[in-house]
């Protein structure tokens, strides 16, 4: 068989009864027009609005169920990783309905300040054993409700990270084996865009800053990589910068505006910073505003 020469144009591929290989030029509207699809509400997103210049690349000392500092629509992506009321030093020991109540606040909030067709990321591990609790599942629903739409789901393989765990249950016996969760979730959604319900096209002066293998490697549903010392990071439960590092090169382009309503020590603000982004952090423990701030301020020096 002849080799194909590299220049010879591909053919088109459509949706077939067992799907297609190909993925270029791939003509998918026979899928997308069926009505198992579900109708997309772009009604009420809203207009894009510039933050002021004097509200960006800040920190914020107060809970981010109001982020009045922010203009509707002035925000291009969130990257957030909510605690999880497991007791950590810096949770609250709220029942379910209070937490689920508090994290579908955040997210209104963050639907009023994110522009059409931005996206919303949030880093969440399920929790609990008697019974497990499928946190993921709950965001989802209530990501959903506010009208977010869904547009993947990231698996975060910890991989060597979890290699020490030894949460087996019963050892050896069926009489209650329990799984060790070596992953977590990266839930992704977009506020729909009023002309074409999903994308954005670059603000004049704005560029894609991702590169060729960067771009292969994120666009795969499974991330490998080590979780973030919680010692490193002064924080009991931190997520590494490798994460919201991926999530704004794959989904922002330079100058855009990144949120992190529950910002920690600051992954996400140093993150923005090393990829040429603008970015905003809420957190209500004014310790962990001040160890940000530091952590920025040190990265910046790096650069």
């Amino acid at each position: 068989m002849p080799r194909r020469d590299s220049t010879t144009k591909r053919r088109s591929t459509s949706t077939s009864s067992f799907g297609a290989s190909g993925r270029s030029s791939h003509d998918s509207s026979a899928f997308y027009s069926r009505a198992f699809q579900p109708e997309i509400d772009a009604s009420n997103v809203g207009e894009e609005h510039a933050a002021p210049e004097d509200v960006l690349d800040r920190i914020y000392a107060h809970a981010s169920e109001d982020m009045h500092e922010l203009p509707d629509g002035s925000v291009h992506l969130m990257v957030t990783s909510p605690p999880y009321n497991v007791g950590k030093e810096y949770d609250e020991d709220l029942t379910m309905e209070d937490y689920r109540s508090l994290l579908h606040r955040v997210l209104a909030e963050t639907w009023r300040v994110t522009a059409p067709g931005g996206r919303v990321c949030v880093n969440v591990a399920n929790l609990g054993r008697k019974p497990y609790i499928p946190l993921h599942a709950y965001v989802i629903s209530d990501a959903s409700e506010i009208g977010f739409q869904m547009r993947g789901e990231i698996i975060w393989d910890k991989g060597a990270g979890a290699g020490t765990s030894t949460a087996w249950g019963s050892w050896r016996s069926a009489s209650n084996p329990t799984l060790r969760d070596t992953h977590e979730y990266i839930l992704v959604f977009q506020k729909p865009h009023p002309k074409t319900g999903f994308g954005r096209k670059a603000p004049e002066g704005r560029e894609n800053t991702i590169g060729r293998d960067d771009f292969l490697d994120s666009t795969k549903s499974v991330w490998h990589f080590s979780p973030q010392s919680a010692k490193r990071a002064n924080h009991p439960a931190p997520f590494p910068v490798e994460l919201p590092r991926r999530l704004i090169e794959l989904y922002t382009f330079s100058g855009d505006v990144v949120l992190d309503p529950f910002v920690g020590t600051g992954a996400t603000a140093i993150a923005a910073t090393a990829t040429g982004r603008r970015y905003v952090g809420y957190d209500t423990s004014a310790e962990y505003c001040a160890t940000a701030e530091e952590r920025i301020a040190e990265s910046l020096k790096d650069t």
